[in-house]
């Protein structure tokens, strides 16, 4: 999955215009993102949004709602929340080449704020909109 995540990032890299090259790491378990041949990170597992997919959908299930609505939340859910991780990658990427001395606000503070942000976001969705709870209560 981390190889998919590591391409779909090259791919639209260079639809914005990058030069970029993506390869293995010679020496650990992940992908070297090079752009204008110049090292600029590591896509490793956690970037892939696996464990964040697999944290929305429990969510979801825990307090699920009809079988087909919840069915198509968790698969909609999932689909935006990988979107949403390779467009965050990408703009990471392009944010570290373009001022790589805001790397680390960047990448431990902004970007993990914005898939997790979404993904409450999502819950709050749910449990206001889909969720027996809801059904409960009303």
């Amino acid at each position: 999955m981390t190889h998919l995540v590591s391409k779909q990032t090259d791919t639209l890299l260079r639809a914005f215009g990058y030069n970029s090259e993506i390869l293995p790491h010679p020496d650990e378990p992940s992908m070297k993102v090079i752009v204008n041949g110049k090292f600029i990170a590591r896509i490793i597992e956690g970037c892939n949004a696996i464990s964040v997919i697999v944290l929305f959908m429990s969510f979801i299930v825990a307090f699920s709602g009809t079988l087909k609505t919840t069915f198509f939340y968790i698969l909609s859910g999932a689909v935006l929340i990988y979107t949403v991780n390779v467009l965050r990658i990408v703009i990471l990427i392009i944010g570290m080449y373009h001022y790589p001395e805001y790397e680390d606000v960047m990448h431990t503070v902004v970007f993990p704020a914005i898939i997790y942000g979404m993904v409450f976001l999502l819950w709050i969705f749910w449990v206001n909109r889909f969720s027996k709870l809801k059904q409960k209560d009303e």
